[in-house]
């Protein structure tokens, strides 16, 4: 498929429905924070549920996924702080700058990239991996934007308890372990499927309004250098993770990799603003709110090259 082609099929019905989503908020004042509590106690915790209880991925191969992205977190922690520290950030600056680099948007961007370029297989894989991220975001996550507040790192952790996909992914699995999952055509499963439907357009919806509010106030250069190893480091490092953690069928390999290689992720925001302190010079919240915004927009470009690169089997 050509570029345009790719860019039409995958990355086109993003953009769209995002773009209303920032015209929302940004000309109507629109405010997420309802949009967002629906979907996260509702609409996606049925798509996981839905997609882990009807799939057909095997229990090794999820295995060598949550594998993979936690190989993929760690070497993106290493570098994103060693690279911090060369830029001669210090905390709070230093745990923002390796937030954004180390947490992609696989939730309302990754969910509906993944659907729209891999079809169901795809949206299952990053259903999973958002789980994962999701367990990640709120215990490594909270670690690193904590280091630079008042509180100890420690004590937010236990946030984790309160995020409903984790708790999604485990009845999902249960289910399919128990042999207990209801059939396809069963009214349980055909209101799971339509809730975990409905939340791919709101989650697009949701980033478009997030988006409105982002102030990009700060300088270019961190945002520059953070961009650059979330958007075209991170492929490359997430190519490599699936290939040690042995993730062996190519669909899920490329869909991993594409999940692992989206701009930054939305909640990086909200983490360093809960957590973080506010420190000397460019403050982390803006450098965070910018670092999103841009990788954004950038990734409209990025994403589309690297789709065709998986596609190709360039890359795995």
């Amino acid at each position: 498929m050509s570029l345009l082609g790719i860019f039409g099929t995958a990355i086109l019905p993003i953009v769209a429905v995002a773009g209303v989503g920032y015209a929302l908020g940004r000309f109507k004042g629109v405010d997420a924070d309802a949009l967002n509590t629906v979907t996260v106690y509702v609409l996606a915790p049925a798509l996981v549920i839905h997609s882990l209880a009807t799939s057909e991925l095997a229990g090794g191969t999820i295995l060598a996924v949550a594998g993979a992205v936690g190989l993929f977190t760690a070497a993106m922690v290493a570098v994103g702080e060693a690279v911090g520290r060369l830029f001669g950030h210090r905390e709070p600056m230093l745990g923002a700058f390796v937030l954004v680099t180390i947490f992609p948007n696989t939730g309302n961007y990754g969910i509906p990239l993944a659907d729209f370029a891999f079809g169901p297989s795809g949206r299952s894989v990053a259903v999973l991996v958002t789980a994962i991220e999701a367990v990640l975001m709120y215990t490594v996550g909270i670690y690193i934007a904590a280091r630079g507040g008042e509180n100890a790192p420690l004590t937010d952790m236990k946030r984790v308890f309160g995020v409903p996909l984790v708790y999604a992914v485990v009845v999902a699995l249960a289910a399919r372990y128990a042999g207990v999952v209801p059939p396809a055509d069963s009214a349980l499963m055909q209101t799971l499927e339509m809730a975990g439907n409905a939340s791919i357009p709101v989650m697009l919806l949701i980033l478009g309004i997030q988006l409105a509010g982002v102030d990009l106030e700060g300088t270019l250069r961190p945002v520059a250098a953070a961009g650059a190893l979330r958007l075209l480091l991170a492929p490359l490092v997430a190519s490599a993770a699936v290939l040690l953690a042995g993730v062996s069928n190519p669909t899920v390999a490329r869909t991993v990799v594409l999940l692992l290689a989206t701009p930054t992720g939305v909640t990086t925001i909200i983490l360093v603003g809960a957590f973080s302190g506010i420190g000397d010079g460019l403050a982390p919240g803006e450098f965070t709110s910018a670092t999103v915004f841009v990788t954004t927009v950038l990734s409209v470009v990025t994403v589309t090259g690297l789709v065709a690169a998986l596609e190709a089997g360039w890359l795995v």
